[in-house]
């Protein structure tokens, strides 16, 4: 990340924003997804962490005017976030970026459908919600097999008394003074589950808002295969460290099939920084 001038706090918005996107060989199309993030009203600065690309992703983000966070090895989503996080707030501390109302979280292969995100800001910044998630329409090509999405949906009823549309989705608004509820994020890709489960358990208010978003979709080849199958342990490992989830039981409800945006029937450790206190 590149040095900056210090930021007066006096100039500082109520409405800033923070964007951080995960991205791993994403250079087709993190370069617009930073594009449409930095056009959104209230974004201050977008910070992209390529977690140990092996392509371009890198120099695609800065070409689009985001700072970058260039991991050496693939940390996975929850520890790149965690490190990016670490970065976002290093920064504000030191007043080279300024002081956010809320952190916008956002996938790299939204591509220009990022600016819709904005729907997401709304709520938070209107103080009406301290996170916010993307209900994502379905998604074309996309397709699975209701393991992943239905061991979600069903461990964090059991967990929290709330059926979640899209438990899966990475695009969200939290307030930054949430925070702390939430920190630090789980690895891999147990991070959006054990995010919401955490923020449900502290009381923090969390909503659904249906964005049209588009990105690129997981199918049912071998590489989705094997993604699913990393997805659905990590979402496992989360639940069962919540005591959601017995590593024995089978979820009975798949849910609707397993695809990126398909949507439901409307029914690390310690030690990890904390966001600075809004004056």
């Amino acid at each position: 990340m590149s040095d900056d001038e210090v930021v007066d706090p006096a100039e500082d918005a109520e409405g800033t924003v923070l964007a951080l996107v995960a991205a791993k060989d994403e250079a087709e199309r993190v370069g617009a997804t930073v594009r449409a993030l930095r056009d959104l009203p209230g974004v201050a600065e977008v910070l992209v962490v390529s977690d140990g690309s092996s392509d371009a992703t890198a120099a695609r983000a800065l070409e689009a005017g985001a700072h970058c966070l260039d991991l050496p090895r693939n940390l996975g989503k929850g520890g790149a976030l965690n490190a990016g996080l670490a970065a976002l707030m290093g920064r504000v501390a030191e007043r080279l970026s300024p002081e956010p109302a809320a952190l916008l979280l956002a996938d790299a292969d939204l591509a220009e459908t990022a600016g819709r995100l904005g729907r997401l800001l709304d709520p938070v910044l209107g103080g009406e919600a301290d996170l916010a998630i993307a209900d994502l329409p379905a998604q074309q090509g996309a397709g699975g097999f209701g393991v992943a999405m239905g061991l979600a949906r069903r461990g964090m009823a059991r967990a929290t008394g709330r059926r979640m549309a899209e438990p899966l989705s990475g695009q969200r608004a939290v307030r930054w003074e949430a925070l702390p509820a939430l920190l630090p994020f789980a690895p891999g890709f147990g991070v959006e589950v054990a995010m919401t489960m955490d923020a449900l358990r502290a009381g923090l208010r969390v909503i659904e808002v249906e964005v049209d978003l588009h990105h690129n979709p997981t199918g049912k080849d071998l590489s989705g295969i094997l993604h699913r199958a990393r997805q659905a342990r990590a979402i496992a490992r989360e639940l069962t460290r919540r005591r959601a989830w017995r590593p024995t039981e089978t979820p009975a409800d798949g849910g609707s099939p397993d695809r990126e945006g398909s949507r439901a029937t409307r029914q690390g450790d310690g030690g990890y920084p904390q966001p600075p206190g809004r004056s």
